[in-house]
């Protein structure tokens, strides 16, 4: 990859500019490292969850009423 460039671009660095790129690079892999983990298949435990008042309302319904609440 470019861990030579990084390194020697981190090399020219004064070392309070190091301990701000460490401060980000801590950052990102807080931020991304999650992700990782939850890619895959998509589940659908959410499936059926409003089958209770399936009678009572029809898609159409429920999408304008989700509008709302935005």
């Amino acid at each position: 990859m470019h861990e030579k460039e990084i390194e020697e671009k981190i090399q020219k660095l004064p070392e309070n500019l190091r301990r701000e790129v460490l401060d980000y690079l801590d950052f990102l892999l807080g931020k991304y490292q999650g992700r990782e983990n939850s890619r895959g298949k998509f589940k659908f435990d959410w499936e059926g969850g409003l089958s209770e008042i399936r009678e009572e309302f029809t898609s159409i319904e429920l999408q304008h009423k989700a509008l709302e609440w935005r």
